[in-house]
């Protein structure tokens, strides 16, 4: 849905929207948790940081008006050019590319700091999740660190989401007439919910989106992060504030050094 030049157009407007935790998180959560990177992880001035999954750029500019050097890798053309339009306003000199972060080499011993911000670590393959985690460890300087948020295993049930039925004339999906079906399902031997939306227009056959999302554990992270030779990790569940199913120490943060 990302590439999508309606729905794009949505999830922006969704993005920039300061109170509500979709598509980014809320403003002033978004500034709280830079604070507590740059504390956790930043040994001095002009850190070299790669943000993945960039969006709008509302973590990089954070970033970048904190003296640091950044680069943002995203796969919406929409907020990529929102992103370079922004930075260009005032004067950042952030470094914007619209691609899939899956398709790139980052290059070598190049990065103080990767993140991946948003739980998007969970919605990917675990053969995805290989590729990427070898092309971050490869770009990331000696000690450098990857840090990214999952989505906490436990009370499963509480994050499904029920059976809808929303008829729309102008909406999330299509700016013309159609009716969506979302559903999600539960795979307990794997730890994984699909959310599934199904749009149907005056076309004969539906749209389909689905989103495969995972839940980790610590032990579970650890084997895949061990595996490809990070030697140090760290957790912190207490950076985003909330009490529902998709906040709070539901939200797991993962420090790996390089």
């Amino acid at each position: 849905m990302w590439t999508d030049d309606h729905i794009s157009i949505q999830l922006l407007h969704i993005h920039l929207n300061p109170d509500i935790d979709l598509a980014s998180r809320k403003s002033s959560t978004i500034q709280s948790t830079v604070n507590w990177i740059l504390d956790e992880v930043a040994t001095g001035s002009n850190l070299k940081i790669l943000d993945l999954g960039c969006g709008p750029g509302l973590y990089a500019e954070a970033f970048a008006k904190r003296g640091h050097q950044v680069h943002g890798i995203d796969i919406s053309n929409t907020s990529i050019e929102y992103a370079k339009q922004n930075a260009r306003e005032q004067q950042l000199g952030i470094e914007y590319r619209c691609c899939s972060y899956l398709d790139l080499d980052f290059g070598d011993n190049k990065y103080d700091l990767i993140t991946l911000i948003y739980t998007d670590f969970g919605v990917l393959k675990p053969t995805q999740r290989a590729v990427l985690l070898q092309n971050v460890f490869k770009a990331l300087k000696p000690d450098g660190v990857f840090l990214f948020d999952v989505l906490r295993n436990g009370n499963m049930e509480q994050k499904l989401s029920p059976r809808i039925w929303d008829a729309q004339l102008n909406g999330f999906w299509k700016s013309i007439p159609h009716l969506t079906l979302s559903e999600s399902f539960y795979y307990d031997d794997s730890d994984v919910i699909l959310y599934q939306h199904q749009v149907i227009t005056d076309e004969k056959v539906p749209e389909v989106y689905r989103f495969w999302t995972h839940f980790f554990t610590e032990d579970s992270l650890e084997i895949e992060l061990e595996s490809i030779g990070f030697s140090s990790l760290g957790f912190a569940d207490d950076i985003v504030v909330g009490d529902d199913p998709f906040s709070g120490n539901n939200v797991l943060f993962v420090i790996a050094t390089k």
